[in-house]
């Protein structure tokens, strides 16, 4: 079948590429005309994904209603700061019974939507069952080359999630199923603002301990924020919460966790930004972390400085001081609900 991914970033080429292993075609959308020359010339995406060679069922584009025609399936992976005007591109030429997979990591800041809701407003979806979300540990590079690789799909329609799993699933890259939408989205993205916080410290010189305290305490944060939007918390311990949070902050490949060691070193937000090619989600991300923090009245004291380090030119030094004075008394888990055995009958 034709598969049209929007976005031709790493993890978009990424995809396109596991997909395309498969057998079926891929239609490529990328915004920039250059990217899409480069494949059709050299076989790579050399600005996002180099040194994978991608066959010639992958087709580039940068004609959004090209790429969707005969779509039976889209995956999208745009960064969030751009994913609704894409997607209001995109309605005209998408079906509403077309099912679309969400591979961006990321919150609308300006309405504090997780990319599902902003797809669903978007393309005028009736309801969620043919909106489905990936997340988890995978850097794309390393998904390309063929490491084993696994990721959580999130759907509410369990038999659209069967097909998908079987559609996207590779013998090295496989899919997890979840019904817990919102669970698997929010550890996608905030994980990475626990990145820039992990980063700031290796910037600032410091090892293992200090990481391990932001690692561990930065999950109960994602987790109580979670558990107040109405996620079920025990997905927070699985490959989209814990193993992406692990992947993220120790990872030398993250973005989010190289800018917040740069930050740690003493450059500008704006410095780094303007030498990065790819986007860090975690910038935008922890402006609607702090919002969403502040509307669930949720408290996120990791969450809170890092906000503060980016956007009010806190020193990220003293940041780390303010944490470490407020880490006393009790230590405090959100409960995580386990389901009772069910008693044994007698016989």
């Amino acid at each position: 079948m034709k598969v049209a991914v929007i976005g031709s970033g790493s993890w978009g080429t990424a995809l396109s590429w596991l997909i395309a292993q498969k057998g079926h075609e891929v239609a490529l959308w990328a915004y920039e005309k250059e990217v899409v020359h480069a494949i059709l010339k050299s076989r790579e995406n050399r600005p996002y994904l180099p040194g994978i060679a991608l066959p010639k069922t992958v087709v580039p584009s940068s004609d959004i209603q090209t790429v969707l025609s005969g779509a039976r399936v889209v995956i999208f992976a745009v960064p969030s700061k751009y994913a609704r005007n894409i997607l209001v591109q995109m309605a005209p030429f998408l079906g509403r019974n077309i099912p679309i997979v969400s591979a961006t990591k990321g919150i609308e800041t300006t309405s504090l939507h997780l990319m599902s809701h902003v797809i669903y407003e978007t393309l005028h979806r009736q309801d969620m069952d043919r909106i489905a979300v990936l997340s988890g540990p995978s850097f794309a590079h390393e998904a390309a080359l063929g490491h084993p690789t696994a990721v959580t799909l999130a759907v509410s329609n369990a038999r659209l999630g069967l097909r998908l799993q079987h559609l996207l699933s590779t013998p090295t890259f496989k899919l997890l199923l979840s019904m817990d939408r919102i669970g698997v989205e929010l550890g996608g993205a905030l994980k990475n603002v626990i990145a820039i916080a992990g980063g700031v410290g290796d910037g600032l010189g410091f090892g293992f301990n200090t990481k391990a305290i932001l690692m561990a305490r930065g999950l109960s944060e994602i987790t109580s924020l979670g558990m107040a939007m109405g996620a079920n918390p025990a997905t927070f311990y699985g490959l989209s919460g814990l193993g992406d949070l692990f992947l993220t902050c120790g990872g030398a490949q993250s973005r989010n966790r190289q800018l917040g060691e740069a930050i740690g070193k003493g450059a500008s937000l704006s410095t780094i930004l303007s030498q990065m090619k790819m986007v860090a989600e975690g910038v935008s991300t922890t402006e609607a972390a702090y919002a969403l923090s502040k509307k669930y009245k949720v408290k996120m004291p990791i969450v809170h400085e890092v906000y503060r380090v980016l956007f009010k030119q806190k020193s990220p030094r003293k940041a780390v001081s303010d944490l470490m004075a407020q880490a006393y008394g009790v230590e405090l888990q959100p409960v995580v609900m386990a389901t009772p055995p069910s008693p044994k009958r007698r016989k």
